[in-house]
Parts: C-alpha cells; sequence; structure tokens
C-alpha cells in the first residue's frame, strides 16, 4: 500500500479543532452506535486552555466538512485529560455528523514499533490551515517509561494532535499515536533539526470503547479530580504550542515545544 493509499484510509477519522486560543489536529478513535457516543484523540496542549478556562471547542469533520460547537457542559462535551502524557479525549454526542461507525486500527496492545519503521502522520499545518498536509518519517527508538516514540521529522503548529500511522505486514494501515512535540537541536547554541514525539493511545483505547454515555465519561474525569491526576499545574511549553505567540525550546520532553 503507497502512503497516499494509507492517507485516504485514514481521513474519514480526520477532525480539525480549534479554540479561541488556537487550533490543532484530532482523530476518531471511538464511536458507541447505540448512543452515537464519538471519541476524539488528540493532543492536551491543544484544547489544554479551552479546557481549563470552560471555552467551547470547534471540531469539524475534515471528510464533510461538518462541524459541532461543542460548549463546555456535561451534555454537549466531556474531555478525559492526561496532560502529563499530553493527550486528551473529547466524547460528544455525534448528532448530525456523518462519522465512520467503525474505528481505526491500533497498535495492537502490549506492542510497540521497532526503530527504523517508516511511519507518516497528518494534520492542518498554520502554513496552510485549510488543509490536510501529509508527513514522514522513522521511529528512532521507542521511550517506554513515556509511552511515546521519538520520530525523525517534522511536526508543525497546527498539526499536534494529529494520527501517526504506518502500513503493517498484511498492508493495513494502523495508527501507532498522537503527534505531540518537535524538540529540536539546540547542542551548539543554533537551532538544527531535531525529532518529534509520537504519543501512545493504545493503553486507553479499552477505556474508550466502554463507555457508553457522557455520564460515564463525566465520572471518569471525577474520579482522575480524586486521585489528582489532573491537579497539576498546566503544563503549556508541553508538545508543539498551538498558540499565537511563540515560545523557547526546551530539552526534556515534557517541556519540549516549538
Amino acid at each position: 500500500m503507497s502512503w497516499f493509499e494509507a492517507l485516504d484510509n485514514i481521513k474519514p477519522y480526520i477532525f480539525k479543532i480549534a479554540t479561541p486560543n488556537g487550533t490543532g489536529t484530532g482523530f476518531q478513535i471511538s464511536y458507541s452506535p447505540i448512543q452515537q457516543l464519538c471519541g476524539i484523540a488528540t493532543a492536551y496542549h491543544v484544547i489544554a486552555h479551552a479546557f481549563e478556562w470552560e471555552e467551547p471547542i470547534k471540531v469539524t469533520l475534515h471528510e464533510t466538512n461538518q462541524y459541532l460547537v461543542l460548549k463546555p457542559t456535561p451534555d454537549s462535551r466531556i474531555i478525559i485529560p492526561y496532560p502529563e502524557k499530553d493527550l486528551a479525549f473529547i466524547l460528544f454526542d455525534k448528532q448530525g455528523l456523518n462519522l465512520n461507525t467503525n474505528t481505526p486500527n491500533l497498535v495492537p496492545p502490549q506492542s510497540s514499533l521497532k526503530p527504523g519503521v517508516e511511519i507518516g502522520w497528518c494534520g492542518f499545518p498554520s502554513v496552510a490551515p485549510n488543509e490536510l498536509c501529509f508527513f514522514a518519517g522513522y521511529t528512532s527508538c521507542w521511550l517506554a517509561n513515556d509511552q511515546a516514540y521519538l520520530v525523525d521529522g517534522v511536526a508543525i503548529n497546527g498539526v499536534s494532535g494529529g494520527p501517526a500511522f504506518f502500513v503493517n505486514e498484511t498492508n493495513q494501515p494502523m495508527i501507532c499515536g498522537v503527534i505531540s512535540a518537535y524538540i529540536s537541536n539546540k547542542a551548539t547554541g543554533e537551532t538544527l533539526p531535531g525529532l518529534s514525539v509520537v504519543r501512545s493511545v493504545e493503553p486507553y483505547q479499552p477505556m474508550l470503547e466502554n463507555l457508553k454515555s457522557l455520564d460515564q465519561a463525566e465520572q471518569i474525569v471525577e474520579e482522575q479530580k480524586t486521585k489528582s491526576e489532573i491537579s497539576q499545574p498546566i503544563n503549556e511549553n508541553a508538545g508543539i504550542n498551538e498558540k499565537k505567540q511563540s515560545k523557547k525550546s526546551k530539552k526534556k520532553i515534557s517541556k519540549a515545544k516549538s
């Protein structure tokens, strides 16, 4: 399978995400046909400000250009955040969206790609915000503790939250994670090409597939609050910053940005 064929397979799941503070990318990762509950995966920093400040989030299905403006109320959306992993899942009623009732293929549980595997990713970069753009590179390594890949390839503003995928041995595209950050090389004092960070969503797939309602999702968020999992300060330096003001890069993944 060629890369353009793989991209065509992934396109029906792609969303553009817009907040009052910036834009990013997301993709459908779960769907409950009974409750018509859709789940979108994205990078946490894409929606962090809107989540914390209870602002609306606009999600646009790329294939049909249909959109919903999700208000910050439990009957409109529930956001399950994992800021320490720079991941977030937006759940909402599909309403009139012509969603794919299937879900994309993910990397099998308890597995990861070896170094040297070619992967592609896509999103809506700030240089062409209305165009879905494709990128490609190779996995450099798997960081088990971070559940993330370092990838030899570029990711720029607006692509954050987009799906990273590869073509497996049976010629099927499979999603291996979410574009989270780009770490430039500044060891010599000048900005040189670096590595992208791709966060795995595989550990959260069973939970998302088993969600039957927004009320159930809200309960999960409340449990996270109880465990203080989302009580950490917002790390707005994580990942590729989608804000209008540029930031300085950090070396550590948890503080990386472009």
